[in-house]
C-alpha cells in the first residue's frame, strides 16, 4: 500500500531532515499509523490540512510508549527451501529480491540491515546480510558465503538495478546500528560504498537526557526502548542466548556455523530476530530528536562510513565505544 506523499526531504546521505506534516501528539499518532499501515487512520490523517511554513520544528516531544504497538513480525525470510535453510542463494532469487526493494516507501525508512560472518571486517568475511522490509513485514537472509559478489552484481528484471546500487544510493534510507564494521566489510570485499545510512545507535546517543561520553550496544538498547512485551522479552532473550552459544567461542561456540548449510535454525531465527526489532527503535528515536542533533547524526553516520573505508579503520578497541568527537559535551 503506498503511503502519504508529504513534504520531507533528505540529508546528502538520507537521514530525513524536512518537516513532518505534524507535531505534537498528532506526530506521534502518524508515526504509528505509518509502522502499522493503518489505512484508515492515514485517511483521517490525510484530511487535516497543515500549513508546513506555520509549523514547529521542534521535534523533541517525548514519548517513551512510540513503538509500543509495533508487533514482532512473522518470520518470513525469502525463499522456503529447508535445503538452503530459507537463505536468498540464487541468482535468480536475488534478482527478484531486488526487484521487492525498488521503489519501498522512505518515509519511514523501509529498510533495516543487519550483517553476521566471521570476523566481519576487511580482515574476516560476511556470511549473510539481513534486511528488514517494514511495509511488507518481512524479512529476507541474503547468503553472501554462497552468493558472493553475485548478491550486490544480480540485476532486478524490471529496472536494471542491482543491491549495489540501492546500497549506494543517497535517496534510500537504509538503517543499522553501529555501520562501522559492516560497512568495513561491505567496502574491502565488495566494493560497496554505502549511502544514505542512519545509524541508529548514533540516534540512540543523540537523544539521551544523561552522559553522552560513550555509546551503547544494540542488546542494551533493544532492553530498554524496544517496548517488548514480557513474552516478547522472553521469547527475544531465549532466542539470543541459544544462538549465542552455538558462535561465540567463549562459550564453546564457533562463528563458522554461519557458513553451515542447510543454516542451522537457531542461528537463523538469532539472524531474523533483532533486525526485526530495529524499526521500533527508530521509532523510538526518530520521534526524540531535535532538528539540531538530527543533522549531527546525519553527518556522523556520513563520517562513520568514510572512517570505515580508510586504510587505517581498525574495527577493534576501546575506541569504538566512544561518542563522536565534540558530542559529550553537547
Amino acid at each position: 500500500m503506498p503511503l502519504m506523499n508529504i513534504p520531507a526531504g533528505l540529508c546528502d546521505n538520507g537521514l530525513i531532515t524536512g518537516v513532518m506534516p505534524f507535531t505534537g501528539d498528532l506526530r506521534h499518532v502518524y508515526l504509528r499509523a505509518l509502522f502499522s499501515q493503518d489505512l484508515p487512520a492515514l485517511t483521517t490523517l490525510r484530511s487535516i490540512h497543515y500549513t508546513p511554513g506555520n509549523m514547529s520544528t521542534s521535534t523533541s516531544i517525548q514519548n517513551p510508549n512510540i513503538g509500543a504497538n509495533l508487533p514482532i513480525p512473522t518470520e518470513n525470510t525469502g525463499t522456503h527451501n529447508p535445503d538452503s535453510g530459507g537463505l536468498i542463494d540464487t541468482a535468480t532469487a536475488m534478482s527478484a529480491l531486488v526487484d521487492i526493494l525498488n521503489g519501498q516507501p522512505i518515509t519511514p525508512p523501509s529498510l533495516y540491515i543487519d550483517l553476521e560472518g566471521v570476523n566481519l571486517s576487511r580482515h574476516g568475511t560476511i556470511s549473510i546480510l539481513q534486511i528488514y522490509v517494514l511495509p511488507l513485514r518481512r524479512a529476507y537472509l541474503i547468503d553472501i558465503h554462497i552468493l558472493g559478489e553475485k548478491a550486490f552484481s544480480t540485476l532486478s528484471s524490471t529496472t536494471g538495478r542491482t543491491f549495489k546500487d540501492i546500497l549506494e544510493s543517497e535517496t534510500i534510507p537504509k538503517v543499522f546500528f553501529d555501520v562501522r564494521n559492516d560497512s568495513d566489510a561491505l567496502f574491502s570485499h565488495f566494493q560497496i560504498r554505502l549511502a544514505g545510512v542512519q545509524d541508529l545507535q548514533l540516534m540512540e546517543l543523540a537523544t539521551r537526557t544523561f552522559s553522552r561520553r560513550v555509546v551503547c550496544g544494540l542488546a542494551r538498547c533493544i532492553e530498554h526502548d524496544a517496548s517488548l512485551s514480557a513474552s516478547e522479552r522472553s521469547s527475544w532473550m531465549a532466542t539470543k542466548e541459544r544462538g549465542t552459544r552455538l558462535f561465540a567461542p567463549e562459550r564453546g561456540g564457533s562463528y563458522q556455523v554461519f557458513n553451515e548449510r542447510p543454516l542451522n535454525e537457531e542461528i537463523r531465527r538469532y539472524c531474523v530476530q533483532d533486525v526485526h526489532l530495529l524499526p521500533r527503535l527508530w521509532a523510538h528515536y526518530y520521534s526524540k530528536l531535535t532538528k539540531a542533533w538530527e543533522r549531527r547524526v546525519c553527518e556522523a553516520s556520513r563520517d562513520r562510513v568514510a572512517l570505515s573505508q580508510t586504510p587505517g579503520f581498525n574495527g577493534k578497541g576501546r575506541h569504538m565505544a566512544l561518542a563522536p568527537a565534540g558530542w559529550s559535551w553537547l
